[in-house]
């Protein structure tokens, strides 16, 4: 059951943009809140009637006294901008929690009207998380190491042999006078052949080695904190929606649960996405037996979750890896992947993205490029849906309003 807004005398209720939380998906003290705040906008529109609107001027008595408040917030807010740049990876951490959270809470939702108490629910939807991560992760890892080693093991062999290989050849013969294959081959074959540079090779695997034990802690810390923030968070958005004044509670209560359900919706979308396009992508790769296919597959998931841009560059690593094996192993990967990404934009994407997140394409390169450039693969990761949040509240709060006026 949808409630119809808080007063049917306010023209913004009206508006054909507005839309209201079903009441059926709160808990109990969320829905009472609610229907307080209900109650209250109608009593407080009800006494607007009968106000006058008074108009008062503006003077400026003490102008150094304004200055003075005035430098201050601006000195505050540059101090503010400080702590949080040097807050930046916390705030990561937190925002990569929340989403997670909000990922499993329809999940904790349908065990809730399942007649399922939301401390079990949530024990039982976050063990079911972890033992399905690391079930991958087992699956997944061992399979790495391999073929890591196998990369490492049969490197030198690629640049020897593939000076015979015919499309080699044809590349030399056609392209030979502008540009020294040889040279190229020659240098790649002195570097794999050089002892001194398998040590840095080693170095670098030491830092990656550094840099995924990094990575696992991160991952700890992340997942932690989206168990608290799954067992607080109907406790929280009530919180917040406390803060709020009671007559225009019914407004953030109805966008904040919208944007909320959209962001889980979100998360779940584009990881189910990435998994089928790495699946289906590794199901290719070892059909036309392109080198390392569970390793690549990986780097797809893995690029997959960017939005817009994910799917160009898993073509380009998929293709570039596929030369390896042959131009027509390549020739046929970037074909696969130019049918998939078209099979996915217009079959699995409307399917599964467009019930809970739908934004221009316009906006979505401007969101992507904006947050790629702020926060780097994590605001790429969250543009759409911080998007489709910024368009939710214009279309509900800031265009009713103004037609209002």
């Amino acid at each position: 059951m949808i409630e119809t807004g808080a007063s049917s005398g306010d023209a913004a209720e009206e508006h054909p943009d507005i839309v209201h939380v079903d009441l059926e998906q709160l808990d109990a003290e969320t829905r009472e809140m609610y229907r307080q705040a209900v109650t209250a906008a109608e009593e407080d529109a009800k006494e607007e009637t009968k106000r006058q609107r008074t108009l008062r001027e503006f003077v400026v008595r003490s102008p150094f006294q304004l200055g003075f408040v005035l430098t201050l917030g601006a000195l505050t807010a540059i101090l503010v901008g400080q702590m949080i740049g040097q807050l930046s990876t916390i705030i990561m951490y937190v925002v990569g929690a929340l989403f997670i959270a909000l990922a499993l809470e329809p999940v904790v939702r349908w065990l809730e009207r399942h007649n399922v108490k939301r401390p079990l629910g949530i024990a039982i939807v976050f063990a079911s998380f972890l033992l399905i991560v690391g079930g991958i992760l087992a699956v997944v890892i061992p399979m790495i190491a391999n073929q890591v080693a196998t990369l490492v093991r049969t490197a030198p062999s690629y640049f020897n042999g593939i000076t015979g290989e015919e499309w080699y050849l044809s590349l030399k013969e056609r392209f030979g006078s502008y540009i020294d294959f040889d040279g190229l081959i020659s240098m790649g074959q002195d570097f794999v052949g050089k002892p001194e540079n398998w040590a840095q090779v080693a170095g670098g695997v030491w830092q990656a080695g550094v840099g995924i034990a990094n990575g696992l802690t991160a991952a700890l810390i992340v997942l932690i904190l989206s168990l608290y923030f799954l067992a607080s968070l109907q406790a929280t958005k009530r919180a917040f929606y406390s803060l709020t004044p009671r007559s225009n509670r019914v407004r953030v209560i109805d966008i904040t649960e919208q944007i909320t359900k959209s962001v889980g919706g979100y998360v779940n979308g584009i990881v189910i996405l990435a998994l089928i396009n790495a699946v289906c992508g590794f199901i290719m790769m070892t059909i036309v037996k392109v080198p390392f296919a569970g390793l690549v597959a990986v780097g797809v998931f893995l690029l997959a979750l960017i939005p817009l841009f994910g799917s160009v560059l898993a073509t380009v690593l998929v293709a570039g890896v596929a030369l390896f094996e042959s131009p027509t192993a390549a020739i046929i990967a970037a074909v696969y992947y130019l049918v998939y990404m078209q099979l996915e934009a217009y079959l699995l994407t409307p399917r599964i993205m467009n019930r809970v997140v739908s934004v221009p394409g316009a906006l979505v390169v401007i969101g992507a490029l904006a947050g790629g450039t702020l926060l780097g693969l994590l605001g790429a990761l969250i543009s759409i849906p911080v998007t489709a949040m910024i368009l939710m509240i214009i279309k509900q709060v800031w265009v009713p309003r103004q037609e209002q006026l």
